[in-house]
């Protein structure tokens, strides 16, 4: 009924509908350390669904929620010193949040118009060693030529910065087949109709490769069992690859 309404109509009223949604997750049981926030338990998500997996307040994921927590816990971030940061395919739950912190040294880039820059991460348009921080968040399974873009992440990055490159690991060693290429195959073979691999264990190899060290950090090595229930991190959380150059 609501989506029949004029916009002026509907607007007044989203505050009021957001409110009627949540009531079911009123509540202190989980805590989102993205947004501080906190609710009975987070939303169901993804397909197949997962229980305990959105917040229902800022929208972050398993991954997202244990991605922030890393920052403030292992990286100079939010420090407040002046820094170039590139993040690629910005999700919504973060945007906002890095713009404020980071000021105008905060770069979103994707191939959407919905990002601060157009670009292709095969091509990245900026000079050499001239970014802090790179965030890129389940992007490179979507791109065929994913050494090329790690090449230039690694390019881009200054000697003394940092990268996240996180990917889905849900395979034993990555595969890939450049002969399927219709969504539906893909859908079929790769479990997204845009993903054109699955990735294994061995994904720390190609970063390598591409001239990165790389450490690896599971929830388990940050956060207790306790905290990480009531702030949902599970193995949906997957792990973080903090890449710096070799």
């Amino acid at each position: 009924m609501l989506s029949r309404l004029p916009e002026w109509v509907k607007s007044p009223l989203r505050p009021v509908r957001d409110q009627v949604l949540n009531l079911p997750y009123y509540g202190t049981g989980r805590w989102c350390p993205v947004c501080h926030r906190s609710s009975r338990r987070f939303r169901e998500w993804g397909n197949p669904q997962r229980k305990d997996a959105r917040c229902v307040h800022c929208g972050a994921l398993e991954r997202h929620r244990f991605v922030w927590l890393y920052w403030e816990e292992k990286t100079n971030l939010f420090d407040g010193r002046v820094k170039k940061v590139l993040h690629v395919a910005p999700e919504k739950c973060f945007e906002h949040r890095l713009k404020r912190c980071i000021g105008d040294g905060y770069i979103t880039a994707d191939l959407s118009e919905r990002a601060m820059v157009g670009m292709n991460i095969t091509r990245i348009p900026h000079p050499n060693e001239s970014m802090d921080v790179i965030y890129c968040s389940h992007v490179l399974e979507h791109v065929q030529d994913d050494r090329k873009a790690m090449s230039e992440f690694h390019r881009v990055l200054k000697k003394d910065g940092w990268a996240i490159l996180l990917v889905p690991i849900i395979a034993e060693r990555t595969w890939e087949d450049r002969t399927i290429i219709g969504p539906q195959q893909r859908l079929r073979v790769f479990g997204h109709k845009d993903h054109v691999r699955q990735y294994g264990p061995d994904y720390l190899d190609r970063l390598s490769e591409a001239g990165f060290e790389v450490t690896v950090t599971r929830v388990s090595d940050l956060i207790e069992e306790g905290d990480a229930a009531r702030m949902g991190l599970t193995s949906a959380s997957g792990d973080i690859y903090y890449c710096t150059k070799m």
